[in-house]
């Protein structure tokens, strides 16, 4: 026993090529290896699942590659479904957030813009969310959305504050809008480039657009990890 603390003891100053010739190294060195890697959920609707694009080039892969190119050694789960609202993110976001996840993106809410939901009731079930991810002391990164003027400017201003609102309560990071890069206001349709036929889905550019937004918001998540 007192051989092996040795060894280990010797690792932890840097006498790597002394414990090559040993399979300590190489348990030592993988366990290191596997507890450096996060793990982020990313709960959200069909902009976080990818929806009208092949799987490799949705917002999830193209978002772990370009944190992997930072050097982060981080791992994205999709928890993303199409047709989602605020109220199904909450459903859901107990199983999760399993053991395995280290922090979680929240990106809900457009959804409910679209079916004009009350943002009170919105507001609500981000709430919840919040609640489960501080339960389970997961970091999080609340994404924000902004509602058109079509629905006057009273639920305008109730559905864009929930989400800087939201993170203040709750200690939060906080991204503006799942379309920051694209800067096109409030009018999505001046994105034209970046989007999908139907004019709501970003395409294969206008995901890397996203991620090249977001992604140092998410880094930042990422490195908050304890």
């Amino acid at each position: 026993m007192g051989h092996l603390s040795g060894l280990l003891g010797s690792f932890r100053y840097g006498s790597r090529a002394l414990l090559c010739n040993s399979a300590i190294c190489l348990i030592v060195g993988s366990s290191a290896a596997a507890a450096q890697q996060a793990t982020v959920a990313a709960l959200g609707d069909s902009l976080t699942q990818g929806y009208g694009l092949p799987a490799e080039e949705g917002f999830v892969p193209t978002l772990e590659a370009w944190l992997r190119e930072q050097g982060a050694d981080v791992e994205i789960v999709n928890a993303g479904v199409s047709g989602d609202t605020t109220a199904g993110g909450l459903s859901r976001v107990d199983w999760t957030l399993t053991d395995e996840v280290d922090a979680m993106i929240v990106a809900l809410g457009g959804n409910d813009m679209l079916r004009g939901i009350d943002p009170a009731v919105s507001r609500e079930n981000l709430a919840g969310i919040l609640d489960a991810a501080q339960k389970a002391e997961v970091e999080v990164l609340l994404v924000g959305m902004q509602a058109p003027g079509n629905y006057g400017p009273d639920y305008k201003a109730a559905f864009d504050a929930m989400y800087p609102e939201l993170s203040e309560d709750y200690g939060t990071l906080l991204f503006p809008s799942f379309f920051e890069g694209f800067d096109m206001g409030e009018d999505i349709s001046s994105a034209g480039e970046f989007m999908q036929s139907d004019g709501i889905h970003p395409n294969a550019r206008g995901v890397e657009v996203i991620v090249e937004a977001m992604g140092p918001a998410v880094l930042d998540l990422v490195e908050s990890i304890e």
